[in-house]
């Protein structure tokens, strides 16, 4: 990248990084619970941002339809969060 082109700033949406994490965890036998220690989404931002990436908005336009409907049916069981 040249002095005069604008940097890119890389996001990603941090509630992506928690079901990532969850599945990961739970695909080696642990057992993660969300909610219990508060709310996931800050944890996973300040994570992405450690690594170099902005947290996105967790609107609509980011997720997949299939993916938004896991996740808020994670959020419901979890925390009781309705959509």
């Amino acid at each position: 990248m040249s002095e005069s082109e604008p940097a890119v700033t890389e996001t990603f949406n941090p509630w992506s990084v928690v079901n990532l994490v969850f599945n990961h965890l739970s695909a080696q036998g642990l057992h993660p619970v969300l909610g219990e220690a508060g709310h996931p989404a800050q944890p996973a931002a300040e994570l992405l941002r450690a690594l170099g990436i902005e947290p996105g908005p967790e609107g609509p336009g980011h997720a997949k339809p299939d993916i938004r409907e896991h996740l808020a049916e994670l959020r419901n069981t979890m925390l009781g969060e309705r959509p």
